[in-house]
């Protein structure tokens, strides 16, 4: 008896834990995804997207909430991809929502995010009202809070004119798989094939994006 109710509490450990790993494989997916003009976090001044893009190979759109876990373990290699391909044509653009600007900007120092963000929701209230809830539901995300949230834009396949930029491309339902990520980049930016060490992250301790109990310890061993 003793040993079939250790196996329960090991099973329903198990499925807890898987359910908070929010890693996702990288897809391509029909979406209309507009251009936009939101506020920098850093200057409070108007980006417009397409000049953002401008000259770039690859541009790396993500959806994020300062208070995420998924969002800041994230950050490890979104900070070394952008210093490491930033000079071959990759530009990321962080997107923040669902928290006062204050600590987008507490978070930007916290964690040193060199690429540029911009901010386009402050509440969490407006959840369900952002652009962000209906690009990732389109694309088949039915996380709550989506953070993060990936969408890659070709530069040279954007419509030349009109609102809508693109209406199929790559996206991502959640944490970026590393070495998955890499080697897309690299492809796209038509640099050759590196070997890389996958290193698979364990259940046993993944953050969640829970906003009453954010995880920072950003421990996925």
């Amino acid at each position: 008896m003793k040993a079939v109710l250790a196996i329960a509490i090991l099973l329903v450990t198990f499925v807890a834990a898987s359910a908070q790993n929010e890693q996702a494989p990288l897809l391509e997916k029909e979406i209309s995804y507009k251009n936009w003009t939101l506020k920098d976090v850093r200057t409070g001044e108007d980006r417009e997207l397409r000049k953002m893009i401008a000259g770039k190979k690859l541009v790396m759109v993500i959806y994020y909430a300062p208070w995420c876990g998924n969002w800041q373990y994230d950050l490890r290699f979104l900070n070394k991809f952008y210093e490491k391909y930033k000079g071959d044509g990759l530009e990321i653009i962080g997107v923040g929502h669902y928290d006062p600007v204050a600590t987008m900007k507490s978070n930007l120092e916290q964690f040193k995010i060199a690429f540029p963000l911009v901010y386009a929701s402050e509440a969490r209230g407006d959840r369900l009202l952002t652009d962000h809830y209906k690009y990732r539901t389109q694309t088949g995300d039915t996380r709550k809070w989506g953070s993060p949230w990936y969408i890659f834009i070709d530069p040279a396949k954007v419509s030349a004119k009109g609102d809508t930029l693109l209406t199929k491309t790559h996206i991502i339902n959640g944490e970026m798989i590393e070495h998955e990520g890499e080697k897309f980049i690299r492809q796209k930016l038509g640099l050759p094939a590196t070997e890389t060490k996958v290193v698979v992250a364990s259940n046993d301790k993944i953050e969640v994006c829970d906003p009453a109990k954010p995880d920072t310890s950003l421990k996925k061993p």
